[in-house]
């Protein structure tokens, strides 16, 4: 498997180089020369399959030129003691990613990450050296997977006072090999930053730099095997994904073309409606973001759009996804309705999937014969102060009980790339 740039296919990489070096040279996205298929065994045995086979099925097409076979089974058995369940609620399933150490789905890409990275650098001397730009949960997943591994140092930028006070804990709260910069702007400043570093290739290369944000290819790769499990157990089913810099869509996208039974895809979004937007015009816009309850999905320029654009014409996205968007009032009241008929507590992200599926569901461009499957992508107990209020108490995860504890450690920094240099 080779791998390009979005933006030009003159140079074919390998795995561990679109891995290693996050972003290609020349700022786009890595993307694969063809996207594998499963074998028709595995097709027909998705039903019956346990996540981690369904897992190292999904992942060794991609890297078997780079890891070994038996290599790869261990690093899968190693990152996932966890599962990713589907559950029936009300009309609908909830496929729940949030029984990783962080209580996030950012623990699926970036626990694999960690020990990939890990395994590709094994004899290097060089220290190697992480940034990752997050929103919310993506910071912290990364901060646990890479937290104390050997040779490897991470720094996430998040915008200061655009988190909640438990993803910050989980972001600036560990030390050691992890840093936190707290930037003085939106997670748009924070990716451009990112990005902006990277694109200084002699600067990049004297630091040994790479990034673990959704622009890696390595991030969303195992992702997708949450919707092929997902959607083995429940074919031709209609999954719908809250969305904000669109690598958790591009990632169920990548399993569709590999033979997920996965019949359409819904993007769902907070105000902050590029692709929503872009599906119903035919314009791509970037816009700057704006702060919701949903903070993760805060994202007015998404990467990952790079992909999407580079696997299919607009005429296929409009085909194969629908968007819609939904405000904070509309998500509240989510979250008190789903409580209130079916006792389950949904986060603010997994509330804009619910409510955007009912909002399409009400227009007639949903079909009942389909299974409909709500991505939730974060433990409720990571927003209890939004969720609290309506619900009462939420009970935490074992993983997140003492985080709580953590001191925050982290620089304020100007969005000024001078600034970000100084701190490498």
């Amino acid at each position: 498997m080779k791998y390009y740039s979005t933006r030009s296919k003159t140079e074919a990489v390998s795995f561990s180089s679109a891995a290693l070096a996050g972003l290609a040279p020349d700022g786009g996205l890595y993307v694969p020369s063809e996207i594998p298929q499963y074998p028709s065994a595995v097709k027909t045995s998705l039903k019956t399959m346990s996540f981690k086979d369904i897992t190292y099925e999904t992942i060794l097409p991609w890297v078997k030129d780079d890891i070994k076979n038996t290599d790869l089974e261990d690093m899968i058995h190693s990152a996932y003691p966890f599962d990713a369940p589907v559950n029936e609620t009300g009309d609908r399933f909830v496929l729940e990613l949030f029984h990783g150490p962080t209580a996030a789905f950012k623990d699926f890409g970036a626990r694999f990450m960690a020990r990939a990275f890990s395994y590709l650098r094994r004899g290097e001397d060089k220290p190697l050296k992480i940034l990752v730009a997050t929103s919310g949960d993506t910071g912290g997943a990364v901060a646990d997977g890479f937290f104390n591994i050997e040779g490897i140092s991470v720094t996430v930028l998040y915008p200061k006072g655009r988190v909640s006070p438990l993803q910050e804990r989980q972001i600036a709260g560990l030390g050691n090999n992890i840093s936190a910069l707290a930037v003085e702007g939106c997670f748009d400043d924070c990716q451009r930053l990112v990005k902006q570093i990277f694109q200084d290739e002699e600067f990049g290369r004297f630091h040994n730099l790479t990034s673990a944000n959704s622009i890696n290819i390595s991030r969303l790769i195992p992702q997708a095997s949450y919707y092929a499990s997902s959607a083995g157990q429940l074919p031709s089913s209609v999954i719908c994904v809250p969305s904000g810099n669109f690598g958790n869509l591009t990632a169920g996208l990548y399993a569709y073309k590999m033979g997920a039974p996965i019949n359409k895809f819904i993007a769902a979004t907070n105000i902050n409606k590029t692709i929503p937007e872009f599906l119903e015009s035919g314009v791509y816009k970037t816009r700057e973001s704006q702060i919701t309850l949903s903070n993760a999905m805060d994202v007015g320029a998404p990467s990952n759009y790079e992909r999407m654009a580079a696997h299919f014409t607009l005429e296929e996205m409009r085909r194969l996804i629908l968007g819609t968007s939904v405000s904070d009032e509309e998500t509240l009241r989510t979250i008190e309705n789903v409580y209130s008929m079916y006792f389950y507590i949904l986060d603010p992200h997994t509330a804009v999937a619910w409510k955007a599926a009912d909002k399409l569901k009400m227009d007639g461009k949903l079909s009942g014969n389909n299974n409909l499957i709500i991505v939730s992508t974060a433990h409720p107990a990571k927003f209890a102060e939004t969720v609290e209020p309506i619900t009462g108490s939420v009970p935490l995860p074992p993983s997140l009980e003492n985080v709580m504890e953590r001191k925050v450690i982290a620089k304020t920094i100007p969005v000024e790339l001078e600034a970000l240099r100084e701190c490498i």
